[in-house]
């Protein structure tokens, strides 16, 4: 079988071809193992990718965006006077992946992809990069993998048992992991990030400490470069910037490098120690991260199997230097640290990752496949009632884990067993007349699609006319942590599903996630909205006529509450299981 790994980068892109009888191979875009992730959208609205689009850059820099995948949760890009959704923009970036994959294949499409994503990563963004998978023609099975396990795959094969940690220092973000191996497969114990801190951010110190050794020459000159309003300036600044990149990657190589200055600028030398002074403060707040989360999973650090250097950026030696000083483990890194991942991608079995703080969700404990997420993860509005997703098929062995971690899981939900007190209700319980309600107003149905919210928010029966509602049969409100969840069960099937649209298409101007979830028993579908400082997500339940709304209102700036932050908030807080 034919497996395309692709690492989607911040700031670049590599894939890795894996064919039977030969060793897996880099594929190699326009003669690199690395193609940037850059998208450049021309007049006519053609999407440019990779150095095609850095080119084009120095002639409109408004047209390009080096880095889409940290607008993941924008909706949308604004480029020159082109509106991109971020879906078309990655999918440009795979799509140009693909080609060249099918060209060295002789016109033949893998069998099956494999898309790398950040651990902490929920199901909008990964609905939204597997959208764009399916937008850029990979036709087979998708299958997501976390980046620090495929990164854990690629460096060590490990002993079941043992464990190692990733550090993850890419362009735009950092990403650390703890990752054990099970008989099976992997589980990530622990992970954690900052989407503030990456090369691009360390750029940025650099471009700085230069400004200050050259702006009082023609302070006026320097603000031009830094606010550009014509093209001539735009490119200017586009040469500057990759200038003060190249400069920073050559310190890791030589003890001090020049960056060449536009006019009327001299050229500035800036030495090794100079550079490693500037970024300390951003790398010890990741050092600290990377030993907290190691903390966390509980492994102790002499005990790791190592510590993993991935990322272009963690080639800076400073890097290593700390996590020594820090941790006493000396890390370990390769030659092409950016392509750990991608190289680690096919070395994962499909059906072997977990994560440790999941574990006591009644979700099938396999990474998603395209069976489990909807190949249009993003859309603007709903067109119509949407269709029950179709539930997978489990494995005997995962079946045994299900029902273990379902037992758990009766064991909390004491207020679940008071109403039933062998079994979750079946969807054939939840069909017709609601059950007998409890003390706050829950059906076994409601409760079970409440879960611990049940019992650990404030919680009436009705709806009090707080937060958005879909009413039905029975409603129950519940107030928690400064949000509002009303839980309903209707009198059919037709009836939830018509009440959602009607809520959700009513968002008209108002961008839409979509997306799949699981958990306490059950599965089913959710929709996301943010708008107007309040965001809004309708959740229902595959088989059977249940629904809830959950309101969450801006607590700072109105416009940072997003359609991916509510969902966010739904996965972290509300959905059942978690």
């Amino acid at each position: 079988m034919r497996v395309l790994s692709i690492d989607v980068g911040t700031s670049n892109t590599v894939a890795v071809l894996a064919v039977p009888g030969q060793q897996p191979r880099v594929v190699e875009v326009d003669g690199a193992a690395t193609m940037p992730s850059a998208v450049y959208a021309d007049e006519d609205g053609v999407i440019l990718v990779g150095r095609d689009a850095e080119r084009q850059a120095r002639m409109d820099p408004t047209r390009f965006e080096p880095t889409p995948k940290r607008r993941i949760d924008d909706g949308a890009l604004l480029l020159g006077g082109s509106v991109v959704p971020v879906t078309d923009a990655l999918a440009a970036v795979l799509r140009r992946v693909l080609d060249e994959t099918v060209r060295q294949l002789g016109g033949a499409l893998p069998d099956e992809f494999r898309l790398t994503h950040p651990a902490n990563w929920g199901a909008a963004r990964r609905n939204t990069l597997m959208s764009a998978g399916r937008l850029a023609g990979m036709t087979g099975n998708i299958v997501m993998v976390p980046e620090p396990v495929a990164a854990a795959a690629h460096f060590n094969r490990l002993a079941p048992g043992s464990s190692l940690a990733v550090y993850d220092l890419g362009s735009g973000t950092f990403d650390v992991a703890v990752v054990a191996a099970t008989p099976g497969g992997f589980t990530v114990q622990a992970s954690d990030g900052l989407a503030d801190l990456g090369g691009t951010d360390m750029d940025q110190l650099l471009l700085e400490y230069v400004g200050r050794q050259v702006s009082n020459r023609d302070a006026a000159r320097w603000q031009q470069l830094l606010r550009p309003e014509s093209t001539a300036d735009r490119r200017a600044q586009r040469a500057l910037v990759e200038d003060v990149r190249a400069a920073k990657e050559a310190l890791s190589r030589h003890p001090q490098t020049v960056v060449p200055m536009p006019e009327p600028f001299a050229d500035v030398t800036v030495t090794r120690p100079e550079l490693e002074a500037l970024i300390r403060p951003s790398l010890t707040r990741s050092i600290e991260l990377l030993s907290s989360t190691i903390a966390a999973s509980g492994v102790h650090p002499m005990s790791l199997a190592g510590i993993y250097l991935v990322g272009g950026a963690s080639r800076m030696p400073l890097v290593g230097a700390l996590i020594g000083e820090r941790l006493r483990v000396a890390p370990v890194s390769l030659d092409q640290p950016e392509t750990a991942v991608a190289s680690g991608a096919h070395l994962v079995p499909r059906d072997g990752v977990t994560i440790r703080t999941q574990v006591s969700a009644p979700s099938s404990p396999r990474y998603p496949t395209t069976g489990d997420f909807m190949a249009g993860a993003q859309f603007p509005q709903l067109a119509g009632p949407a269709p029950a997703p179709a539930s997978k098929g489990a494995s005997k062995a995962t079946m045994v884990a299900l029902g273990a971690i379902v037992l758990v899981a009766l064991v909390v939900l004491g207020g679940f067993l008071v109403a039933s007190p062998s079994r979750f209700p079946s969807a054939a319980d939840c069909s017709g007349t609601p059950g007998s309600p409890d003390g706050k107003g829950f059906t076994n149905c409601t409760r079970q699609l409440a879960g611990p919210v049940a019992d650990q928010g404030d919680c009436q029966a009705g709806y009090d006319g707080s937060g958005v509602a879909v009413t039905g049969l029975a409603s129950v409100t519940c107030h928690i942590d400064g949000r509002t969840v009303v839980y309903t069960q209707t009198a059919s099937l037709e009836e939830r599903d018509t009440k959602v649209h009607d809520l959700i298409g009513g968002y008209t101007n108002a961008t839409t996630i979509r997306a799949l979830w699981a958990g306490n028993g059950l599965r089913g579908e959710y929709w996301s909205v943010g708008v107007s400082g309040v965001g809004v997500v309708a959740f229902t339940v595959s088989d059977r006529p249940l629904v809830g709304v959950l309101t969450a209102p801006a607590t700072a700036d109105p416009s940072s509450l997003t359609a991916a932050k509510a969902a966010e908030t739904f996965e972290h807080s509300v959905q059942p299981g978690t």
